[in-house]
């Protein structure tokens, strides 16, 4: 992924500047500290690149999700409708906020549909998790009117999408609350790192105390701030966001080169009989982290990725591989192990998550292969990964099952 691509010497001055004053924790001593405050410039640095009014960091894209559902009123017994393919944090966040996912389809996008929505919506839904995959952006014109008509609040998970937009405005910016994830392998990374982004002010402050066990930041005396709510201890550290801040500048050349590339290997491909692609609402607001093949059914995408194995082509299927991705591989989630009661357990589950009928679902995802695009290839490269992804896919539509 490309933000591991891009270590350099702006990361190792950034970390450098914190290391200097000995100051590794994101709040107060500022005396210290040299006015070295690198949570606040990696949080103005993702400000700048999406638009959002308040940005907040923290220790993880899983905890960027929690403090969002935190900061727009989901908890107990709230229903909040999931999709199925999503990093599995998504949904584990909601239950532990409390509340009781619900799955719903997702089509050719990778994304929640509306007619999936639809269908899924109770008298005790609540909101939705919309989550951004693979780089793209779900059909949000549609979703922000359902959301409308039924009163629902928007909470979208753009982990993997930060960097795209929809008719110029980013991903995370629809709903009441936005996250991202910058972890090892997103576009950039502070290593381990998150980042919750709002237009509302409260809810801003309520992500901002939540992930700090309630200190509401007034003043610079840590023993002496109020405690507004109840929290939990999500802080990033200021060695993330300094590797974060150096990443952040970097998105914007990052993207520049993934579309370059994604357009060259989609050009190439494109020209099989039976090669599709996810569908973008927005084309030209993709990050184009992700090039995502639909072949035309599961087990013709099974026989490519057998001849990609052979060939040490990369890709990956979600649907037979454990790429925990997606709800097949969730047992665990399924069986609802857990060492404590999730809320299911008292509420009761909204669907029985052994028997969900997800038909589209199952299979968009089971001729789906994802391709990672890397920032640092040559223009030689690329044309030499299109030629051999091509002749793998050739083979596996030419190969007729005994």
């Amino acid at each position: 992924m490309p933000g591991t691509e891009l270590f350099g010497i702006e990361e190792k001055k950034e970390i450098n500047d914190v290391l200097e004053t000995g100051i590794l924790f994101r709040y107060n001593h500022d005396a210290q500290r040299n006015n070295i405050w690198k949570a606040r410039e990696f949080e103005a640095e993702v400000k700048k690149i999406t638009g959002a009014k308040f940005a907040h960091a923290v220790s993880s894209g899983s905890t960027a999700v929690a403090c969002s559902l935190y900061a727009a009123g989901v908890g107990a017994g709230d229903e909040v409708i999931v999709p199925p393919f999503t990093y599995i944090a998504s949904v584990e966040a909601v239950l532990f906020a409390g509340a009781l996912p619900v799955f719903a389809e997702i089509d050719e996008s990778l994304c929640l549909s509306p007619e999936g929505i639809r269908a899924a919506i109770t008298p005790k839904t609540k909101a939705i998790m919309l989550v951004h995959m693979c780089g793209g952006m779900a059909k949000l014109d549609e979703i922000l009117k359902i959301c409308k008509e039924h009163n629902l609040t928007l909470i979208e998970d753009a982990g993997q999408a930060f960097g795209a937009s929809y008719k110029g405005t980013s991903v995370g910016l629809f709903g009441k609350t936005g996250c991202y994830s910058f972890d090892f392998f997103k576009i950039a990374t502070c290593g381990e790192g998150g980042v919750m982004v709002t237009n509302d002010e409260q809810c801003y402050k309520y992500a901002d105390s939540y992930s700090d066990h309630g200190h509401d930041h007034v003043g610079n005396n840590r023993g002496m701030e109020n405690h507004p709510v109840l929290g939990f201890n999500y802080r990033i550290g200021e060695i993330n966001a300094a590797i974060g801040l150096a990443q952040t500048r970097k998105v914007p050349y990052i993207r520049e080169k993934n579309r370059e590339y994604k357009k060259l290997l989609t050009t190439e491909l494109s020209k099989i009989a039976g090669v599709g692609f996810s569908t973008l609402a927005d084309p030209a607001g993709d990050s184009a982290t992700f090039l995502n093949i639909l072949l035309p059914d599961t087990e013709t995408a099974k026989r490519v990725v057998d001849e990609f194995n052979k060939a040490g082509v990369g890709g990956f299927n979600y649907w037979f591989t454990n790429m925990y991705h997606f709800i097949n591989q969730w047992n665990h989630l399924r069986d609802l192990k857990s060492a404590a009661k999730l809320p299911i357990h008292v509420l009761g589950a909204p669907q029985d998550y052994n028997n969900l009928n997800l038909p589209k679902s199952q299979e968009t995802v089971g001729r789906l292969i994802s391709f990672g695009i890397r920032c640092t290839w040559k223009e030689e490269e690329v044309k030499a990964l299109a030629h051999k992804i091509g002749g793998c896919i050739k083979n596996a539509l030419a190969t007729v099952p005994a």
